[in-house]
């Protein structure tokens, strides 16, 4: 197997074997510095060199499922709860704005007093009162539900399936289905909403066999935007113990693959990337990714939204985090996306 034959694959868009993607895990030295150069072209090509901001506003920590290595499960008992008024998440909307940020990703636990009403109610508000684009990032809906948002205004919804395996599903979430999951995503895909979705790495019992096979799953959902993140469990949950089975450079290898295979997608450069390794933001940027996530919560909350330990910019402000982000893409010699920045596709 050759590392370039894959790459002549993936230019064309021909679909790899499971096994072409193990190789490209496993690669080291100077192949692996191929997989990175290449995944950055095949960004610059499509995506072109503007990074586009999205930031992200914490609106609740109240959750009423129980992941198993969530810092904000609903049995969290060490967890102070809140929710955000409506008042300062206008506030906080209009700051992106000054900050030259175009689009408001309003996440939350799943949390029940979150309605169809008062979420509709919100974006409509945002709409209203900004030209930001809205992303949700709120769990499990009915259809109906998503389509009622999606008339209110909302762009795009994010929810991360974490695994199609189906024992390591259930393990990670007791009290979730992943068809359920899956049909959510259909749902969303069906009223015109631009999706967003994608997987943890390095869960509990995963094999370099099994993360290629997500990497297939993944790219099969032709997704708008694919999220990304290492696993890392929190504290005081029933993962606590458990350790991701990767080195810290896989986590790098399956953002470049992912760009390989998805070349229109949106890809952002996770905030838990910088948990595991400085800069590790940085590195994505120039691995594939073309999205960065700045933390647009109101800094009197952000200790409370941790779903991992070690979680960046916990102490900062709104504007601090935005000037910081800026300083980080400029530094690379990349430029702040303006306008919406939707799907290309």
């Amino acid at each position: 197997m050759n590392v370039n034959d894959i790459f002549t694959k993936t230019d064309k868009e021909t679909k790899l074997a499971t096994e072409e993607i193990v190789y490209l895990l496993n690669l080291e030295g100077e192949e692996l510095q191929e997989l990175y150069i290449k995944a950055d072209k095949v960004r610059d090509q499509y995506m072109g060199n503007k990074i586009f901001l999205r930031g992200i506003l914490e609106i609740s920590n109240y959750c009423k499922k129980n992941c198993n290595y969530c810092g904000i499960r609903g049995k969290a008992s060490n967890v102070t709860r809140y929710r955000i008024p409506t008042d300062e998440i206008m506030e906080a909307c209009h700051q992106l704005i000054e900050n030259g940020i175009t689009t408001v990703v309003l996440q939350a636990g799943e949390d029940p007093k979150l309605t169809k009403e008062y979420i509709g109610e919100l974006v409509s508000k945002i709409k209203r009162e900004t030209d930001l684009a809205v992303t949700l990032s709120l769990g499990e809906f009915s259809k109906e539900t998503y389509a009622y948002w999606k008339d209110t205004g909302m762009d795009r919804y994010l929810l991360r399936y974490e695994t199609s395996d189906p024992i390591l599903f259930k393990n990670c979430h007791p009290d979730d289905d992943f068809d359920t999951r899956i049909q959510c995503l259909k749902d969303l895909r069906d009223n015109g909403t631009q999706v967003g979705s994608g997987m943890l790495i390095g869960i509990p019992n995963q094999t370099i066999e099994g993360l290629a096979n997500e990497l297939l799953f993944c790219t099969n959902l032709d997704l708008d935007m694919i999220g990304i993140g290492p696993f890392i469990p929190s504290p005081n949950t029933p993962f606590q113990n458990e350790c991701n089975p990767f080195d810290k450079e896989v986590f790098f290898k399956v953002i470049s693959i992912m760009r390989l295979l998805n070349h229109k997608a949106h890809i952002p450069s996770t905030t838990a990337f910088d948990a595991i390794q400085p800069n590790g933001r940085n590195l994505l940027l120039k691995r594939g990714a073309n999205v960065f996530m700045p933390n647009a919560t109101p800094q009197k909350y952000r200790k409370d939204y941790q779903l991992y330990p070690n979680k960046p910019c916990v102490d900062e402000g709104a504007n601090d985090c935005a000037n910081c982000v800026k300083n980080r893409i400029l530094a690379i010699g990349r430029e702040i996306g303006t306008g919406p920045g939707h799907s290309i596709k």
